[in-house]
């Protein structure tokens, strides 16, 4: 089915020396940029890139140009202008009056696609929060007819002569009344899936991440070891919210495997704050796979956002696995990276996926082993112990007590003395 196309979208970036190196607009992140368009439902229909020794405070980009780029939405038949730089308030207004069509910037896109993707109750109350905290500062400016005061001239009806409250601040306080409960309803949200972990960790099931850049192919990967159906489109962002698997790994090994959302260079702050919830599983998984899209010139960039962010959260010192992920993409004769963390595949072909699964086996292998216990009778306690200790696959009563069971190494150690001879 043809999806329709929302808007026809002009792309503006502004590069200037005065501003960082991530605030700037370069080819790269337009690129990117008209990428998140296509994701949102739009269709990118112009680029404009302009050099200026300093952003103008007014209209960000200069009289002149402003001019420029709405002549040319007049003739390409835009419906909205969308920078790559992040605007301020008032120069929002300024240019939504100016070029005539709807203005937005890096940040309001990302939330437009977070808002449309979003599935689970905490993904969609992530955004919530993350959308009124970009709207809060912006209220000025979208509302001019809300300075009107109450009841101050004399000329109102009686008794609505009084303080006054302007409609903003009417509008004001409402919105941080939403921003206060939409943070309870996330704590409430994270208590939840705080009971679920420790449960896991009760279980002592390994819990594995996929982190990754967005589009390197996190949900593929995660669909062709776990046969999970979420869909996974050439698109960005297309997974927002943690989706978890149960893998078997191996005879001795079952872990939880999570998708996590794809990161993304110039990731507005207040977004980064809101997302904080969906990348807290890092904090706890005990083995990170940092997928990467080998196939993408801009791969070592990517990587390196992806190392911000996974420091910024504090799962650096997590073990993990690089996984260079479409390298059937990959142009003749270029050379993989190579090394004991790191694993060159094809989630889409399958190729070099048994190697990852035997480097996870190997990552998390915690001495677990399958054995044969031979118990006499009179030590019967020990079989309790097992049952709650190991995982008791077979039972039989001979001679001895013969257990098959796939034990730690702590178990072991306690009934080593009764090991069977094929161990």
């Amino acid at each position: 089915m043809e999806e329709e196309i929302r808007d026809k979208v002009v792309l503006v970036g502004l590069n200037s020396p005065v501003l960082k190196r991530e605030e700037n607009a370069d080819e790269e992140t337009m690129e990117e940029l008209s990428a998140l368009v296509e994701t949102a439902g739009g269709e990118t229909v112009g680029i404009v890139l302009q050099n200026r020794a300093s952003p103008d405070p007014r209209t960000f980009i200069g009289e002149g140009k402003v001019a420029e780029v709405q002549l040319y939405c007049e003739n390409v038949g835009a419906t909205m202008v969308i920078f790559d730089n992040d605007l301020s308030p008032s120069q929002m207004r300024v240019l939504t009056e100016l070029l005539g069509v709807q203005v937005l910037d890096r940040c309001g896109l990302i939330l437009d696609i977070f808002a449309q993707r979003a599935k689970t109750k905490e993904g969609r109350l992530q955004v919530e929060l993350a959308q009124y905290q970009y709207l809060l500062p912006r209220l000025t400016g979208m509302w001019t007819h809300l300075e009107r005061q109450a009841g101050t001239s004399g000329k109102g009806p009686i008794g609505s002569k009084g303080p006054g409250e302007t409609q903003l601040e009417t509008d004001r306080r409402h919105i941080h009344r939403k921003i206060d409960k939409l943070r309870a309803d996330l704590e409430d949200v994270r208590r939840v899936r705080g009971t679920q972990r420790q449960q896991r960790q009760k279980n002592e099931i390994p819990v594995v991440a996929i982190v990754g850049y967005t589009n390197a192919g996190k949900s593929t990967l995660l669909n062709h070891l776990t046969g999970a159906g979420i869909p996974a489109n050439d698109r960005l962002f297309d997974t927002l919210d943690t989706t978890s698997r149960l893998l078997k790994v191996s005879d001795t090994l079952s872990v939880v495997i999570s998708d996590t959302v794809g990161f993304i260079r110039k990731l507005p702050h207040q977004l980064v704050e809101a997302f904080k919830a969906t990348l807290e599983e890092l904090e706890y998984a005990d083995l990170l796979l940092h997928v990467i899209d080998v196939s993408n010139p801009e791969w070592q960039q990517q990587s390196q956002v992806v190392e911000e962010l996974i420091e910024a959260l504090g799962a650096s010192d997590l073990p993990r696995i690089d996984v260079f992920n479409k390298c059937d993409c990959l142009p003749v004769g270029e050379i993989m990276p190579h090394g004991e963390d790191i694993c060159a595949l094809s989630a889409r072909t399958g190729a070099g996926v048994d190697k990852l699964l035997e480097m996870i086996d190997a990552r998390l292998d915690k001495g677990v082993r399958r054995v044969t216990v031979h118990l006499p009778y009179d030590k019967g306690g020990l079989l309790d112990m097992l049952y709650r200790e190991a995982k008791v696959e077979q039972v039989a009563y001979g001679e001895t007590i013969d257990i098959r069971a796939v034990c730690g190494p702590r178990t072991l150690g306690q009934v080593q003395p009764y090991l069977g001879e094929d161990e």
